[in-house]
């Protein structure tokens, strides 16, 4: 399996497999197994997407950092990703997350559709 290198790939890739609902089936459970209000309907238009999860990233890191670490650790984002990430820009930091974490939702989903 590769992995689309922009959202707008992953979403099309989605959208061409008919697999966009559960990418963000898949969002809601975990975030609602981190404890995270986030709960957008299945059919969220894919820039709306972009945006609630950006801006839910956001608030995380600088509000509630303890639930944001939670967040990564339940998804399973790589932590050697998010190191490697610069961190001076703090928007800049949570879009990348924000990619990050869509990316490794992609990857249940894609698995779970496939075996």
């Amino acid at each position: 399996m590769s992995l689309p290198s922009n959202y707008e790939a992953l979403i099309a890739e989605a959208n061409q497999l008919d697999l966009y609902k559960k990418l963000v089936h898949q969002l809601n459970k975990d975030f609602s197994r981190a404890n995270v209000d986030f709960n957008l309907p299945d059919e969220v238009l894919p820039i709306s997407l972009k945006l609630v999860l950006h801006e839910t990233v956001h608030t995380l890191i600088q509000e509630k950092f303890a639930d944001y670490l939670n967040l990564l650790y339940i998804i399973d984002v790589s932590e050697k990703q998010i190191k490697a990430l610069d961190g001076s820009d703090l928007l800049k930091l949570s879009e990348a997350v924000s990619f990050l974490i869509l990316k490794r939702e992609w990857q249940k989903v894609w698995f779970r559709n496939k075996y």
